[in-house]
């Protein structure tokens, strides 16, 4: 039995993957792990190095900005890379159970790994009726 496979026509297909950003940064492809006392969040950023990562983290928004090398070259001909050449910018809102000062990162041959620890909620102590 044989199966057909129809591809879609190339104007058919999400534009959105392929166009830029209005500021200028592309979505880099992120991958989420969680367990009880933190989560995990590698980020994919290829040609990128440790002195372009900039993590900010505020309130319950995470916001990673990974910015590449960019070199001049000379003889520059335009060949439509100017989108490969785009930095990654992730904003994620995560809320307000992460401990932000204390989460960790590292970034090798472009695969950035935040360790973000969670709070500790302390819950208060159940007050009983005057009886």
């Amino acid at each position: 039995m044989h199966t057909i496979i129809h591809h879609l026509p190339t104007d058919r297909r999400s534009k959105a993957s392929r166009k830029p950003s209005v500021d200028g940064f592309r979505q880099p492809a992120y991958d989420c792990q969680e367990d009880a006392e933190t989560m995990k969040l590698v980020v994919y950023v290829p040609g990128v190095d440790g002195t372009g990562v900039e993590i900010e983290g505020s309130g319950s928004d995470l916001t990673v900005t990974a910015k590449k090398p960019h070199f001049v070259r000379v003889n520059y001909p335009a060949l439509h890379i100017e989108s490969a050449q785009l930095d990654y910018r992730l904003r994620l809102r995560l809320g307000s159970g992460f401990d932000y000062a204390a989460m960790e990162a590292e970034i090798a041959h472009g695969v950035l790994t935040i360790t973000l620890p969670k709070r500790d909620i302390v819950a208060a102590p159940l007050r009983r009726a005057a009886a």
